[in-house]
């Protein structure tokens, strides 16, 4: 499972490296509240606490898996339905990576928790989520809204929530576990790199629309 405001018009990201979102997609969206895709991400994010509570406090791992399954699932009905349904919404283009970044780290800290996972990886992916947030408090002290999400991020996205279930299942015993261990660590493997990647992909967005901005600026004083 994005300006019109702000100088964005006379700034463009440059072309280096892959290609970039325009950034006034989700500027362009409209702005709709009560939309089926809408509803869908609400229901991602109420599933997050129940996810937790499933896994930190009776360990019911089963339950957490089908809670993961069912937000993986939304995350990708969620987008479909808003093309299907032209039902797309400035606030569906936030809530949607929200829901995902909330499902992600949130899993981690559980699994750090439980000994499932190291240490360090939940500080790579926390600490990604950090810098994504400073550079989102950049964008918005120039006047930009945030930058589309990059499709790493979302394949990133859609691999480590195939990866989580996984590794609850491999933290078991038997046969199952021993089968799921190895698919799991993999999926947990190139999503995180994609993951990282993708972060690095939206700095460069980021410090190159702020450098075409200061270029455009020093042009005009000329």
């Amino acid at each position: 499972m994005t300006s019109s405001n702000g100088p964005s018009a006379a700034a463009p990201v440059p072309r280096a490296g892959p290609p970039t979102p325009a950034v006034s997609d989700r500027e362009d969206l409209p702005e709709r509240i009560w939309t089926l895709p809408n509803a869908l991400s609400v229901l991602r994010l109420l599933g997050v606490p129940l996810f937790l509570w499933l896994l930190l406090g009776p360990e019911e791992d089963g339950w957490a898996v089908v809670v993961l399954m069912v937000s993986g699932f939304t995350d990708w009905l969620d987008g479909k339905l808003a093309r299907w349904l032209d039902q797309g919404s400035k606030l569906g283009a936030l809530l949607d990576p929200a829901a995902d970044r909330l499902y992600i780290v949130s899993t981690l800290v559980a699994l750090a928790l439980r000994e499932v996972v190291p240490v360090w990886l939940v500080a790579l992916l926390v600490g990604r989520e950090l810098v994504l947030g400073v550079m989102l408090l950049v964008l918005r002290a120039h006047g930009y809204p945030p930058l589309q999400v990059h499709y790493l991020g979302k394949a990133a996205t859609l691999l480590l929530l195939y990866a989580f279930p996984g590794l609850l299942l491999a933290d078991g015993a038997g046969t199952l576990a021993t089968l799921a261990a190895p698919f799991a660590w993999a999926l947990t493997i190139w999503g995180t790199a994609l993951y990282l990647l993708a972060a690095v992909f939206y700095v460069i967005q980021v410090v190159g629309l702020l450098a075409a901005e200061r270029s455009a600026r020093t042009g005009r004083r000329r």
